[in-house]
């Protein structure tokens, strides 16, 4: 099913809940008496507000530390567009016969790299094509090496070599920043402080004949909508918040290569 299908059919749960936990505190409220109220008021509000507290702590810090993840990985991708167009750049500097069977294999390499995340949420194909492009940074690294030795050269061998290992770490750490997320213990904390903190927002709304509906579903769908931003922003390329388009660094780079073109999938 499409993850973009899934996150609004988890959304959507979560908003049921959230109403089906407002209307069960509204009738624990009026199933009480006013002198069982009274009774146990005294605390309650600071009780209320502890906890109204951390979860409206939680809530900002899930949103603005899967804010900051997304910006990084955007920023990592302009970083490996600059790292290979400064590698391939250089490679100008090596002899012609070697210059030309670099380029082809740089040019495999950067169709790899934009494959692997083009095909998600496949992970399978994604896993194969981040394995094809390992290949080719071997086939790269070594036939580096041995241009390099044949012209003999250590300047050549110093602006070289260190532009392809830049490239090849970039990689990496982009695959790493992939896997950065909170422990799933953090989103289950959360998504159960949001129905407690609904249970009694629904309790202080009982003492009314009347409930305002307006402000039930509003205060519902904003937190349902809410959770399911922080869980899209964690997850760039499944849901309806993406990073692709800035894998356009990546294709202008590959088109500079020349030998075909490659195009971002919209």
């Amino acid at each position: 099913m499409n993850q973009v299908v899934l996150g609004a059919l988890f959304a959507g749960g979560l908003f049921l809940g959230i109403l089906l936990m407002m209307q069960l505190g509204r009738y624990v409220r009026v199933r009480l008496s006013d002198k069982d109220i009274e009774s146990t008021s005294a605390g309650l509000t600071a009780l209320e507000g502890a906890l109204f507290g951390l979860m409206s702590l939680i809530l900002a810090f899930c949103f603005s530390g899967a804010g900051l993840r997304f910006d990084a990985r955007r920023q990592l991708i302009i970083e490996e567009a600059n790292c290979i167009g400064t590698a391939y750049l250089r490679l100008s500097l090596l002899p012609t016969q070697a210059q030309q069977d670099l380029q082809e294999k740089f040019r495999q390499y950067v169709d790899a790299r934009l494959d692997a995340y083009r095909v998600l949420p496949d992970l399978a194909k994604a896993k194969a094509e981040i394995a094809r492009a390992a290949a080719i940074q071997g086939e790269i690294w070594t036939r580096a090496i041995e241009a390099s030795q044949r012209m003999d050269s250590l300047q050549v061998t110093v602006l070289v070599l260190p532009a392809l290992n830049a490239m090849f770490d970039i990689a990496n750490t982009r695959y790493w920043a992939t896997q950065i997320h909170p422990p799933p213990f953090v989103f289950w904390l959360l998504g159960v402080l949001i129905l407690i903190f609904s249970l009694l927002a629904g309790f202080d709304m009982g003492d009314g004949k009347a409930r305002s509906w307006i402000h039930v579903v509003s205060f519902a769908v904003l937190l349902a909508i809410t959770f399911y931003a922080i869980v899209d922003l964690e997850f760039p390329r499944l849901g309806l918040v993406q990073v692709k388009n800035f894998d356009q660094a990546l294709v202008d780079v590959r088109n500079n290569m020349g030998a075909g073109t490659a195009t971002i999938i919209k």
